[in-house]
């Protein structure tokens, strides 16, 4: 069960972090407790697997990189697991997934990947591929972004 203060923390967690020196103390007063006090929940809900990390937001087209693909992959279900945490070990994946298949569509693993051009995209699939010993994949460029959020689970 989530408390009420709990959930006003994850609100919070949700909007950008001041870029202050305490970033914490000031989320906290927003919401009229002290700031070891927002630290407490922040690590009880850490505890609890509920926050599990913070991570940054990257506007990849403004800092270079013009390029990214979603690879699909279609891996024996018997390997999937490894070639999945083989394929998660290398920095330019971003997101690694494992989906059901579909009638006519046999993917069931799906990496993102960024990088400055599409020939560079190739390059390192190619060698995630030739890595991870699989060959069976294609890659799905963006052309163009239409909407790019992240999920709200509680609202102020």
């Amino acid at each position: 069960m989530i408390t009420d203060l709990e959930k006003k923390v994850i609100a919070l967690l949700q909007t950008d972090i001041p870029v202050v020196k305490r970033p914490f103390r000031q989320m906290a007063e927003k919401i009229g407790i002290t700031e070891e006090q927002f630290l407490d929940v922040l690590t009880r809900l850490n505890q609890r697997g509920i926050i599990r990390r913070f991570g940054a937001t990257l506007k990849h087209q403004k800092s270079g990189f013009k390029a990214n693909a979603m690879v699909a992959w279609n891996v024996d279900e018997t390997r999937v697991e490894a070639v999945g945490t083989s394929m998660a070990e290398f920095d330019e994946i971003t997101h690694c997934y494992r989906r059901d298949p579909a009638p006519g569509w046999p993917y069931n693993l799906y990496t993102m990947v960024h990088a400055a051009t599409e020939a560079e995209c190739r390059a390192l699939v190619e060698k995630i591929a030739a890595t991870v010993g699989e060959s069976d994949y294609t890659l799905l460029f963006s052309r163009k972004e239409l909407k790019k959020t992240s999920m709200k689970y509680f609202e102020d």
